[in-house]
């Protein structure tokens, strides 16, 4: 599947000032807890879980769980990616105390650039906001492998179609976002992503909450 410039704005041009705002309290508050059915407390134990003194963060919504994880290290290397330009405002913002590095770029095209590597890559609720199927996505796991030390881990969620159980809202909501194009995950489901990550990476877990996918794999 042919990916155009517009289909790849129109996944992140929703994210202004405004709705990053309230995202904390609709997305990561209701929408996790009643709609999609993974409490935003279980992202963050993944990331509790695998988040490094040394890490990217890809795809970084409004840096939540960057500002609430426990780093390994008072003063982690910690590095921002994403495409929006309003993303990086407010988390370089709110994890200005780790001083992070800032990158603006696109994760289906290969990371242009001398960045040092990393020990972790966190992609939270990026995929499914990406144009294209599953498996056309899965070079983004390739371009973020590139930036990963040897047996770095990469990790995050994404909310899937296929293969997991919806309830009525989340059925009628991932149809509503998929119209206008925030959502491009009407092809996505679980085996299609098990199999994206095993193209790319090694020791490959994934775990099923409510209609998220919570997944690992190491370089």
């Amino acid at each position: 599947m042919d990916v155009t410039q517009d289909q790849v704005v129109a996944g992140q041009a929703i994210y202004s000032q405004g709705l990053l705002s309230v995202y904390d309290l609709g997305v990561l508050g209701f929408s996790n807890r009643f709609v999609w059915k993974c409490p935003s407390r279980r992202i963050l134990a993944l990331y509790n879980q695998h988040v490094s003194a040394n890490h990217l963060d890809v795809g970084v919504g409004t840096g939540y769980f960057l500002d609430h994880c426990r780093f390994p290290s008072e003063r982690p290397r910690l590095a921002l990616l994403d495409l929006n330009p309003n993303c990086l405002d407010v988390t370089s913002r709110r994890v200005d105390r780790y001083k992070p590095e800032v990158y603006r770029a696109n994760v289906l095209e290969p990371i242009e650039g001398h960045i040092p590597r990393f020990e972790s890559v966190g992609m939270n609720y990026l995929l499914h906001c990406l144009p294209g199927t599953i498996r056309s996505k899965a070079v983004v796991f390739e371009h973020l492998k590139a930036l990963l030390s040897p047996r770095g881990i990469l990790f995050g969620s994404t909310l899937l179609m296929g293969g997991v159980e919806r309830n009525w809202l989340a059925r009628k909501l991932m149809a509503r976002y998929n119209a206008y194009r925030v959502f491009t995950n009407t092809h996505d489901d679980l085996e299609g992503l098990r199999w994206a990550l095993s193209q790319h990476l090694s020791d490959i877990s994934v775990e099923v909450v409510g209609c998220a996918a919570l997944f690992s794999g190491r370089a």
